[in-house]
């Protein structure tokens, strides 16, 4: 990247690290203002509340700071960014699980029981989960396979494993996206069922959920921008140069392997 492009980079991954900092914060302070803080089923109107922030935390910061490992360390040595990737996609599961746990028990366990799964947000969240379910087994089937096979055969898998990424990449963020949206009617099925006529008048709690209802759509558009475009993909760097017998060509030899190419005049 030009010096302009890199600055632009770091611009956009400050802004998107604070916009994922400052969504999980506002949650934080809006259940502890508002709210009344945390219980599990001893108070299940409190327990409600680690369904938000557990699944801001899982699907929006932890899988958010997920993706862009490969934008952050884009110096690092692939493996241990693949490690931490993988880490932190752990991280989220059992936050995801607990916030899943939670709701159910609130809707279950009041007296009367509110009825499960009806509304859209429900819809979008059953969507979201799923598609997360697929890429985290798709992380530990395919990649514990193709670890033992690579032990073997590194060139031979090259090509499939070339193929799946752009398809692993593409539903990661679809459903980033999801959890987005999900977070957002979350949010607002929250704010008309909890505050009811106050909403219309923007009380206090009302803008703590209108911000972090931006915050997140905002975070979506910084996100896309930073990993869609190429400009800011990680490169495989030439790391040596071996000239052969002719001056018309080289050999460029890079972190993972070698290849023919002219030389320039």
């Amino acid at each position: 990247m030009t010096r302009g492009w890199s600055c632009l980079f770091y611009l956009l991954v400050f802004l998107t690290e604070v916009l994922l900092f400052g969504v999980l914060i506002l949650s934080l302070v809006w259940v502890y203002l508002f709210r009344d803080g945390f219980a599990w089923n001893e108070d299940v109107a409190k327990q409600f509340n680690l369904h938000p922030v557990l699944m801001i935390t899982g699907f929006i910061f932890l899988m958010g700071n997920a993706m862009l490992v490969y934008r952050l360390f884009r110096c690092c040595n692939k493996l241990a960014s693949k490690i931490l990737h993988t880490f932190l996609y752990l991280l989220a599961v059992p936050c995801i699980v607990v916030a899943t746990i939670a709701v159910f028990d609130n809707h279950n366990l009041r007296n009367p029981p509110i009825p499960n799964l009806y509304s859209l947000h429900s819809w979008l969240g059953l969507v979201t989960m799923g598609l997360f379910a697929l890429q985290v087994t798709k992380t530990f089937v395919v990649g514990f396979f193709s670890f033992w096979i690579l032990l073997c055969c590194d060139q031979g898998t090259s090509n499939f494993r070339a193929n799946l990424l752009p398809i692993h990449s593409t539903f990661g963020i679809i459903t980033f996206m999801l959890a987005v949206a999900t977070a957002v009617s979350g949010y607002t099925e929250k704010a008309i069922f909890s505050l009811k006529s106050d909403y219309a008048q923007l009380v206090d709690e009302a803008w703590y959920i209108n911000a972090q209802g931006i915050s997140l759509v905002a975070l979506a558009i910084l996100m896309c921008f930073l990993l869609f475009s190429h400009t800011f993909s990680r490169r495989t760097s030439p790391v040596a140069f071996v000239e052969p017998p002719s001056s018309n060509n080289h050999y460029v030899m890079t972190q993972k392997s070698y290849y023919y190419r002219e030389h320039d005049p």
